[in-house]
């Protein structure tokens, strides 16, 4: 990674936007879970981190969130976890699906951090977010996608590639940012019947260790090509 983001007079700036849903179901699609402590380390090396944004629509009950061990351990970790509240709604087999999109938030941070940054690595296959790209680079920062090509099927938008400055397929860097392996799942795989929520405890203090498959008892939304 030193050698790859590099700049003549120093360290580059560097920024990372992870779209927490599509960054999920990509990770799971080539069977391994992320680590994100391993994740921030590995855009330290050689870089100037400025920021680590963490997006993802959370439920809020009087029982349980899901997802709020992740977000929890996140902002205790060295990342800026943004949130807002998502719909919910029960599929035919009985779990909670999420309904919460996040793209404003991530594109008007981007846009606000672009000028304090010379390298912008976004973690989203979203063809979406081929505009927001195109205007962080007439700002003139360089702009890295990461998602897959070799997920079943493909996570990345082919307009969204095409835009970025660079492509980095997560498989390619899994080794160094994997937490563990996983049996792949793609978009249509059928759902495991859903979890008591009484039967899950309550999250402790966050540790180092990044929480197992938060998205256990709720599927987050679809990613969007």
């Amino acid at each position: 990674m030193a050698g790859t983001m590099r700049r003549s007079g120093g360290a580059e700036r560097v920024g990372v936007f992870v779209d927490g849903a599509n960054l999920y179901h990509t990770s799971r699609a080539l069977g391994f879970e992320i680590d994100f402590a391993q994740l921030l380390d590995y855009f330290r090396g050689g870089t100037y981190l400025v920021r680590a944004f963490y997006y993802t629509a959370l439920i809020e009950t009087e029982d349980y969130s899901p997802l709020r061990p992740l977000t929890d351990w996140l902002a205790y970790n060295g990342w800026q976890v943004v949130t807002k509240p998502a719909k919910q709604q029960t599929d035919p087999t009985g779990r909670l699906r999420l309904k919460g999109n996040m793209d404003v938030e991530l594109a008007v941070d981007m846009l606000e951090m672009a000028v304090h940054l010379d390298h912008v690595v976004l973690f989203s296959g979203d063809g979406d977010f081929r505009r927001l790209v195109e205007a962080v680079q007439r700002m003139g920062v360089r702009v890295t996608v990461v998602s897959s090509t070799r997920a079943q099927p493909p996570m990345i938008a082919d307009e969204l590639r095409r835009q970025a400055d660079s492509f980095l397929d997560i498989a390619d860097i899994a080794p160094e940012i994997a937490r563990r392996q996983v049996e792949p799942r793609g978009r249509a795989a059928a759902p495991a019947p859903p979890a008591s929520p009484a039967a899950v405890p309550q999250a402790a203090r966050p540790t180092r260790a990044t929480p197992a498959d938060p998205y256990a008892d709720v599927v987050p939304p679809e990613p969007e090509a």
